[in-house]
């Protein structure tokens, strides 16, 4: 991106804005993120195509337009798509007499990428500025190319219905698609890949940070090949058709090293197929990072280094809940304790940690696994997810005998942990004393910095939330983090921020995720509300006194923040 310096000289310099209103813009532009020059464009201070033939001039390089360009697929080949996308660059025409390759950014002064170009080709480069409009419409141009692919494939594999599944799966348009899938899958950072047949074709969707879209669609001749394709890959069973299959694989890119869990279920018109994607070269994250706000973080990591006891994340599936566990664990694995787990499956393999994957098939359940771990001298455990009352209760009496336990559990809020504890047999003494904190969850979409923008709630978008929401209780919670600090600071008075939409996000507006969070830290009041049978809302309202604060209160403080928008919140939460 260019630096904010540079832009501010060569505006001042052309007698294109003033002083006073450069330095507003770029104030601004530091406190939303997003690109200086868009704003400057979108706020019609200058005109797009004289703002960068300004820039161009500065840099001592042309200027070109790719708007209206089509690249030919030797030159997109070139250069990976993932490389367009990070670093806003493009080879746009080439001069095979003079060994010369002709590339187009947004930075001319992104050396390094000049150089990794000017090594994987072996050509000299010639560096031209372009519009992030530009970079944009040349993206769609390897999607379009991707469409292309499979359309050509579709020829080849009709004909190959008289080949068994074992030999349409080794033709080369099978083994490509499924490659291709994978790949793209891993470059969209795809959660999970749904192939899902219909009657008349096969349907391709990724979930992206947690919402799922559609892809492409398959003829429905690729269907047996494509199975036998991926059940190859995946060891499975070939001739099953009917049960369920469960299955691993795994998969180096340019991007990551993945391993890919395989579900195949049988479904009125074939198999369905759901490829999890779990990246194993990402790196665990930090409690800050996973979106902790300050008052949770230091409860929490108050809470993880009592000896022992119990930790619960909960939340509906796809909500975080292993990460946050796993993140846990990290902090706390040190060469003093050891950490033995069982879980189903094992999502991320971790240094110094005992991992156990639970087999119902040999009898290796959770609590088969849990009594198991028991006899093993463990100073931590985590349980995947305790599901039954049998495993709630042994992971109590742990707690209470000197480990420390993590689990996982499915309810709606933290508070409601308890009374589901409650239902599976628990004594209210043994939850009141060993259960010490209760981590409820859910994960909302990020903005995307590259084109994030303000803008204010209308009356209309207030209606429409205090529907959902108890709004005097949400702005409270702001104040009480220390939001704003006039008490009659009222919701339509808030600058709120949601993305336009951009190449790097897809047009979606969003890019990666973050949690909200409700922390319900076991007091000495909780415990004793909890010994005499206190109803869930007499909890909560101790809870809060406590000073915790709830899901919705932690989504408005991130939205407030910039980091999400009202209407995740909304998607993901309800009262």
């Amino acid at each position: 991106m260019l630096h904010h310096d540079r832009i501010k000289r060569v505006l001042l310099e052309n007698n294109i804005v003033t002083q006073k209103t450069i330095d507003e813009i770029i104030q601004a532009t530091k406190q939303r993120g997003g690109n200086l020059l868009l704003n400057l464009v979108n706020q019609k201070i200058v005109q797009e195509q004289k703002l960068f033939s300004l820039m161009a001039k500065d840099f001592g390089v042309p200027f070109i337009d790719l708007k209206n360009t089509t690249i030919t697929q030797e030159l997109l080949d070139l250069l990976p798509e993932s490389i367009v996308h990070t670093h806003q660059v493009v080879i746009f025409d080439s001069d095979a007499e003079k060994n010369v390759i002709k590339i187009a950014t947004t930075d001319p002064d992104d050396l390094q990428t000049v150089d990794f170009i000017r090594k994987k080709t072996g050509k000299n480069i010639e560096v031209y500025l372009t519009t992030p409009e530009s970079i944009n419409i040349i993206s769609k141009q390897y999607r379009q190319h991707m469409a292309q692919e499979f359309a050509e494939f579709k020829q080849p594999l009709e004909s190959s219905g008289q080949l068994s599944a074992t030999e349409v799966a080794k033709d080369i348009p099978i083994i490509k698609i499924v490659d291709t899938l994978m790949d793209y899958a891993v470059f969209q950072n795809a959660s999970d890949i749904h192939i899902e047949p219909t009657e008349k074709n096969i349907i391709v969707r990724f979930r992206v940070d947690g919402v799922l879209k559609d892809v492409m669609t398959l003829p429905k001749s690729v269907q047996s090949g494509l199975l036998a394709r991926i059940k190859i890959l995946a060891n499975l069973k070939l001739d099953e058709h009917r049960l369920p299959q469960d299955g691993r694989i795994k998969l180096s890119t340019d991007q990551a090293n993945v391993a890919l869990r395989v579900s195949i279920l049988h479904v009125y018109d074939g198999e369905k197929v759901v490829l999890r994607i779990l990246d194993e070269s990402k790196n665990i994250l930090t409690l800050e990072q996973l979106g902790f706000n300050e008052r949770a973080l230091e409860t929490v990591k108050r809470h993880i280094h009592k000896p022992h006891g119990m930790i619960l994340a909960t939340g509906p599936t796809g909500s975080g809940k292993t990460t946050t566990l796993y993140t846990i664990i990290n902090i706390m694995n040190t060469p003093d304790v050891n950490i033995s787990t069982v879980e189903d499956p094992i999502e991320y393999r971790m240094p110094r940690v005992n991992q156990s994957q639970i087999n119902p098939k040999i009898g290796f359940t959770f609590a088969g696994g849990l009594r198991s771990l028991l006899r093993q001298d463990p100073n931590i455990i985590m349980v995947g997810e305790i599901r039954d009352n049998e495993t709630a209760e042994i992971a109590s009496h742990a707690a209470m005998t000197g480990h420390l336990v993590l689990s996982t559990l499915h309810t709606n809020d933290a508070v409601g942990t308890v009374f589901r504890l409650s239902e599976m047999g628990i004594p209210h003494f043994l939850i009141a004393s060993t259960v010490n904190l209760i981590i409820a969850q859910r994960l909302v979409r990020k903005i995307c910095k590259d084109c994030i923008q303000s803008y204010h709630l209308t009356k209309k978008n207030i209606e429409d939330i205090s529907k959902q929401y108890n709004l005097e209780e949400v702005m409270k919670g702001l104040h009480n983090l220390g939001e704003f600090l006039d008490k009659n600071t009222k919701l339509e008075d808030i600058n709120f921020f949601r993305g336009a939409g951009c190449a790097k996000c897809g047009d979606t507006g969003y890019r990666g995720r973050v949690g909200i969070y409700e922390v319900f830290e076991m007091t000495e009041d909780a415990s004793k509300a909890i010994l005499r049978q206190a109803t869930e809302d007499e909890l909560r309202d101790i809870a809060t006194k406590n000073g915790m604060i709830n899901l919705a209160q932690d989504g408005f403080l991130k939205v407030k923040r910039g980091s999400t928008t009202v209407e995740e919140i909304l998607r993901v939460t309800k009262e």
